[in-house]
């Protein structure tokens, strides 16, 4: 009963935080700097933001696959191939995500306006860069260890 809410719990978190990342997405090019004086669509015509949102993309499938992982240990199947391609699939996911965004931030720091600076821009870049570096190495080192589990299972269940 405790797993099942601790689940539903991590589950919940996962849901508010692709909710919160979404009212971000929308809300902050309305406030950025340069967006200040520009009407709806000029803002969401930019370039950088449609570059922004389609690498959001990966973020959101890193989420989802999470999602799904925790339905999976639910249901007691964590020790599955479905569950090595979950973690294969997030691992790959978030190397993608790191990479677009150290190229956000190399386009932005080439770029800028010359009378802005962008170092709060690029300590989130690096921060997210670390963050999904760190997510991508957890997720292999789980799937390893799954791996490793359904080895062990399979060495010691008798042959038939």
């Amino acid at each position: 009963m405790m797993k099942k809410i601790s689940i539903v719990f991590l589950q919940a978190v996962i849901v508010l935080i692709g909710i919160v990342a979404l009212v971000i997405l929308i809300w902050t090019p309305l406030t950025e700097g340069r967006a200040t004086n520009l009407d709806a669509f000029s803002i969401y015509s930019d370039p950088f933001i449609w570059y922004v949102y389609v690498a959001s993309i990966t973020f959101f499938i890193i989420l989802y696959k999470a999602f799904k992982l925790l339905s999976y240990i639910g249901q007691h199947r964590v020790c599955s191939s479905s569950s090595i391609k979950i973690l294969k699939s997030i691992k790959y996911c978030a190397i993608v995500l790191s990479i677009l965004i150290a190229m956000a931030g190399v386009y932005i720091k080439l770029f800028h306006n010359l009378e802005d600076d962008p170092a709060g821009f690029l300590a989130i870049c690096a921060l997210s860069v670390f963050v999904s570096i760190v997510i991508a190495a957890t997720a292999n080192v789980f799937e390893m260890v799954v791996q490793h589990v359904i080895a062990m299972k399979a060495e010691n269940e008798p042959a038939n």
